[in-house]
C-alpha cells in the first residue's frame, strides 16, 4: 500500500542518512515492518532485516561483544544473513528494536562508523523497561507512523485523485456539490467502518466482507491485550481497565474520561502511568483540556482532565459493539448507510481525533463547567492553533457533529467570550461546505486540511 511516510524516508536518505538513524515509532500492526522493507528493497542495493521478535543469540551476542570491533561485527552479520554489504548502499533494519534496547544504544557507534544506513522500527519506545540501562542515542531521528489516513485509504481503493479535488474545494472555500459530496461521504463512511489498519483495509478491498474485516480487527485487539499483559508489568490491570472502558467513556455526552467509573475514589496519580502506557503504545490518542484558549495551548494544559480516543476508529467499532464476539454485519450496514443513531457521535468524534493526530496536531479541547456563570459554561470538542502565528486571532474552536440537526450553544459562547483569541470557528458535520454568520461549516472528510 502507498504510504506517505515513504516520502519521509526518501527525504531522510537524501539529506540525513549517514548522520542519523531513522526510528519509525508506531502501534503494532500499523505497517512499520512492511514499509521499512519496501523502502529497503526499492532504495538500496542490499539490506539486512534483524527481527528482534525472533532473533538468534548469535546476533544479540554481536552487540554485546563486537561493538569495539565493527569489522568483525559486520563480517559475522553479513555472513549470518548471507547478504553482501555495500558501503553507503546497504540498509540495516532493526525491527521491533524495543525488544533489545542494547541494539538501540549501539546506534551511536554504528552511525559514527558511517559505512551503512540504519532504520529502526518499534513501539513502546519510552516505556521504562525499554530504555532502562541504555543511553538514548542523539543520532536517532524519530517519525511516528499512524493507521492509514483518509487519503491513503482512498489510494488503497485505487482512487488517486479524489482527495486533490477535496483539497481544492477546501482551499477555495467552495462546496463540493451534491453528487460529489455524496460520493465523498460514501468513501468516508467506509473509512469510518474499516479504519486504517493495513491488514483490515487489505481484507476489505479484497473481499468487501465486513465479517472478515471485523475478525482481523478483533485479532489486533487481542494482540493489544496480550501486549498489555506482557509489557505493562506491575500495572497491567489498570491499563486493561482503561482500555476496556474507552467505548463507554466516549459515549457520554462530555466524553471526558472519569476514573471514578473504574474505581470509586480512584485518583489520577494511581492511573497516570497506565494512561501514558496506552498513549505511548499508540493504541490511544489523548486529548487534554486547555484551560485558556490562547497561544501556547500546552502551557495551559490540565493533565488530569482528558479524553481518551482509540487511535483507530475501525478498532473502536469492533471494541464497542462486542455482543457475540463479533460485530454483526447488520451494524456495519447501518453505519454504511448512515442509519445508526446510537453511538454515532462517539465514532465520528473519534475519527476526527484520529485525522487531526495524523495531520500533526496535538489534541486539546476546552471545558468549563462553571456552576456560577452560565455564560462561561461550555464544551468545545477541539482547539487548534493556526500555522502562521500573529499577535491576535490564533485559535480555532472545532465542534464535531454527527447528524444534520444540532445546536451550537457552546461555540457561540466561545466566539463571544474569546474574540481576541478567535481565528476561524469550525463545525465539522455530515453536510457540504458553507460559511454562515462567521462560522465555517466543513464536511467531515475535510478535517485533514485544518
Amino acid at each position: 500500500m502507498k504510504r506517505k511516510i515513504y516520502d519521509t524516508l526518501v527525504q531522510w536518505k537524501r539529506e540525513d542518512a549517514g548522520h542519523t538513524a531513522m526510528l519509525i515509532d508506531g502501534a503494532r500492526r500499523v505497517g512499520k515492518s512492511y514499509i521499512a522493507e519496501e523502502f529497503a528493497k526499492a532504495e538500496y542495493r542490499t539490506y539486512i532485516l534483524i527481527d528482534f521478535n525472533r532473533v538468534s543469540k548469535e546476533i544479540t551476542d554481536l552487540f554485546e561483544h563486537y561493538l569495539n570491533d565493527l569489522d568483525t561485527f559486520f563480517l559475522y552479520l553479513s555472513n549470518y544473513y548471507n547478504v553482501r554489504c555495500y558501503e553507503h548502499n546497504t540498509l540495516i533494519i532493526f525491527d521491533e528494536v524495543q525488544l533489545f534496547p542494547r541494539a538501540r544504544a549501539a546506534i551511536k557507534y554504528l552511525v559514527a562508523d558511517g559505512r551503512y544506513d540504519y532504520l529502526e522500527t518499534g513501539s513502546l519506545m519510552s516505556i521504562k523497561a525499554n530504555i532502562k540501562d541504555i543511553v538514548i542515542p542523539s543520532e536517532e531521528r524519530h517519525v511516528k507512523m499512524f493507521p492509514l489516513d483518509f487519503e491513503e485509504f482512498l489510494w488503497a481503493l485505487d482512487n488517486e485523485m479524489f482527495m486533490d479535488l477535496i483539497r481544492k474545494c477546501f482551499e477555495e472555500r467552495r462546496p463540493m456539490g451534491q453528487a460529489l459530496h455524496r460520493k465523498a461521504m460514501d468513501y468516508f463512511r467506509q473509512y469510518l467502518i474499516v479504519g486504517g489498519m493495513p491488514q483490515a483495509v487489505e481484507t476489505y478491498i479484497r473481499t468487501k466482507d465486513f465479517d472478515r474485516v471485523d475478525r482481523i480487527k478483533r485479532n489486533i485487539l487481542e494482540l493489544y491485550r496480550a501486549d498489555i499483559i506482557k509489557h505493562a508489568q506491575g500495572y497491567e490491570m489498570k491499563v486493561e481497565q482503561i482500555f476496556d472502558d474507552i467505548p463507554s467513556q466516549l459515549q457520554k455526552h462530555e466524553k471526558k474520561f472519569k476514573l471514578s467509573s473504574l474505581k470509586k475514589e480512584a485518583r489520577f496519580r494511581d492511573y497516570e502511568e497506565a494512561i501514558f502506557w496506552l498513549s505511548d503504545a499508540m493504541i490511544t490518542n489523548i486529548a487534554y483540556n486547555s484551560t485558556a484558549p490562547v497561544l501556547g495551548l500546552k502551557l495551559n494544559m490540565e493533565r488530569m482532565t482528558l479524553k481518551c480516543y482509540m487511535a483507530d476508529t475501525g478498532l473502536l467499532i469492533s471494541h464497542a459493539f462486542d455482543e457475540n464476539g463479533i460485530v454483526s454485519e447488520e451494524i456495519y450496514k447501518k453505519l454504511l448507510f448512515d442509519k445508526l443513531e446510537f453511538n454515532k457521535g462517539m465514532i465520528v468524534e473519534n475519527v476526527v481525533a484520529q485525522m487531526l493526530t495524523a495531520s500533526g496536531h496535538k489534541l486539546y479541547f476546552y471545558s468549563n463547567s462553571s456552576r456560577n456563570d452560565a455564560s462561561s459554561r461550555m464544551e468545545i470538542d477541539f482547539l487548534v492553533a493556526k500555522s502562521k502565528i500573529t499577535n491576535r486571532h490564533n485559535i480555532s474552536p472545532i465542534e464535531v457533529k454527527s447528524s444534520k440537526n444540532y445546536t451550537l450553544t457552546s461555540l457561540k459562547k466561545f466566539c463571544s467570550q474569546y474574540k481576541e483569541q478567535l481565528y476561524i470557528p469550525y463545525v465539522l458535520h455530515p453536510g457540504d461546505l458553507k460559511e454562515e454568520n462567521g462560522i465555517t461549516y466543513l464536511p467531515l472528510y475535510m478535517t485533514p486540511f485544518l
